[in-house]
């Protein structure tokens, strides 16, 4: 197949092509206005950089229909044909799975596709519950720390835009989306450059992740924690002992040579349990910010320009980003078209929020992270006298003194606190000429207009006032008087990594033991983490077949 790039097409064009598009996706479309006999849309990106010339730019396959690099239709995930189970006996090469997320559900898929038969454990529950206990949460502000928008199936990932962006160049990148779209996904993220699937469409079908595991003979435990492991003589894991969430004492010994731990950028509970277990930890940087809120028409205008309204562009989304003067960078990160923040809690007394939308992307606001990089060295101004200033969980206890103090600052009740960038800033600081209306914010509890200054170091907004010249330089409109920052966000990626060996993949001091996507330090997102879940699970697989 000949792969053709730059290919250039109108609105109009591209429009006719997606609503042609097929399975496999072919169109006639396509083929038609390139005038070749079959054509195969790979990718396709918006090039808006000249307001009076917004085009689609296009990869193309050029090809017969039969050529063997042509794309498939893909086959529903729980339609595939079930292998045959190859387990011992004794089950103690069964590997051991810690975590429900983008990287625990692909590398137990990954396990159980060639009859490995994986035990997949999660100490949240199953979707449809979660759900359930998300929406009481928002209901009553009663929080559940083991089940919310950050622990249950699908991990973090499912209260989140179903983002699917990344720079990796892993071959194994397709195969994540192609599995998606196996799952119910929306064909389109096969092409798409920047694919999404929606929090809607993603909580509807992450549970065929954990139905296909099971259909190949796997195992999945819901509301169930991984408590400690054990090692024999020579350092390698011999078990998994794990326990229900709402009784830890309740212990059950799991008897593994494998465990792959997936456990999520939150799970700060198996980090400790990891420290006094000896293993290898490092600090490693984050950033930290708030979430900004925009009219998703003003972000549309300041795109697109007159083209907002195209039918085929559908609501616009930005990425920026800067260095300030202190060499801080300052960026945006997990930018939410139409969507709403997310109050992503996970203990009590701590507020952090993270950022939403459905597939449609349809609401009246947008809103992305607004974050600025922190490194290990600033971790100790949150340390108290007796904590030792090498600690690798410094990242932790620095993340709750801001969740905590934004808590307090929103009024204990759950409520954030936030404040227009015009206030933030000072108005005669904001040098925008755009002007909006005031944003109605999309946090589940409401906000409590406040002061931002006590919940974040001073370091940080101080950056985040110096980025919005010329990151409105970048979107223009992007410093408006009135647009909206919620704080805090704290939970953009884990502040503590599971030094592991490059090649091997495992722990450096515990064989068998695979640290494993972003709580592990080894991913930022959910495509990352994907990747990071199937290298993991063809790491055990090369090991137990060697």
């Amino acid at each position: 197949m000949e792969i053709r790039h730059e290919v250039s097409l109108s609105l109009d064009e591209g429009w006719e092509v997606e609503r042609d598009l097929q399975p496999d996706c072919s169109s006639e479309t396509l083929a038609r206005i390139l005038r070749v006999p079959h054509a195969f849309l790979l990718r396709r990106s918006v090039d808006a950089r000249h307001k009076d010339d917004v085009h689609f730019v296009c990869t193309v396959g050029i090809g017969a229909v039969a050529d063997a690099d042509a794309p498939q239709a893909i086959m529903p995930l729980l339609e595939r044909p079930v292998p045959s189970t190859r387990v011992d006996p004794d089950g103690s090469d069964r590997p051991v799975v810690v975590g429900a997320g983008p990287a625990g559900l692909f590398a137990a898929l990954e396990l159980a596709e060639v009859g490995r038969a994986p035990l997949l454990i999660e100490r949240g529950e199953a979707v449809n519950a979660r759900r359930g206990t998300v929406d009481r949460f928002h209901a009553n502000g009663i929080l559940d720390p083991e089940s919310n928008a950050l622990f249950g199936e699908g991990g973090a990932g499912t209260f989140s835009d179903g983002k699917l962006t990344s720079g990796t160049g892993s071959p194994y990148a397709r195969q994540v989306l192609e599995t998606f779209v196996a799952a119910g996904a929306q064909n389109e993220i096969r092409w798409q450059a920047r694919p999404h699937i929606g929090t809607d469409v993603l909580q509807t079908i992450i549970g065929r992740f954990t139905e296909r595991i099971c259909a190949c003979g796997g195992e999945v435990r819901f509301n169930t924690r991984l408590v400690d492991f054990e090692t024999d003589g020579g350092g390698r894991v011999s078990a998994a002992v794990v326990a229900p969430s709402d009784a830890p004492d309740q212990r059950e010994r799991l008897a593994t040579g494998t465990i792959i731990l997936a456990c999520g950028h939150s799970a700060r509970d198996t980090f400790a349990l990891l420290k006094g277990r000896g293993l290898e930890l490092a600090r490693k940087p984050f950033s930290l910010g708030v979430r900004i809120e925009h009219s998703q028409c003003a972000i549309d205008e300041a795109r697109y320009g007159a083209a907002a309204s195209h039918p085929a562009l559908g609501a616009a989304d930005y990425k920026l980003s800067c260095q300030t003067s202190t060499k801080r960078g300052v960026y945006t990160f997990c930018m939410c078209p139409g969507g709403e923040v997310v109050a992503a809690a996970s203990e009590g007394g701590g507020l952090c929020v993270n950022g939403m939308s459905s597939a449609a992307r349809d609401g009246d606001n947008a809103n992305a992270a607004l974050l600025c990089s922190v490194y290990p060295s600033d971790y100790d101004e949150a340390a108290d006298a007796d904590t030792d200033p090498d600690d690798p969980l410094a990242g932790i206890a620095f993340q709750r003194r801001w969740e905590r103090a934004a808590f307090a600052a929103g009024g204990g009740d759950w409520r954030a606190p936030a404040q227009t960038v015009g206030d933030f800033c000072g108005r005669e600081a904001v040098r925008t000429g755009a002007t909006a209306a005031a944003i109605h914010p999309t946090y589940p509890f409401g906000v409590k207009e406040t002061s931002l200054e006590g919940c974040l170091p001073r370091y940080v907004t101080d950056a985040l006032r110096e980025s919005f010249t010329p990151l409105d330089r970048k979107l223009y409109g992007f410093a408006a008087p009135g647009a909206l920052l919620t704080g805090v966000e704290t939970r953009s990626s884990s502040p503590v990594r599971v030094v592991r060996d490059k090649e091997t993949l495992q722990a450096s001091r515990v064989a068998g033991l695979y640290p494993c996507g972003e709580g592990s330090g080894y991913a930022g997102g959910i495509m990352t983490s994907a990747v990071d879940g199937i290298r993991c699970a063809r790491a055990v697989l090369e090991r137990q077949e060697s």
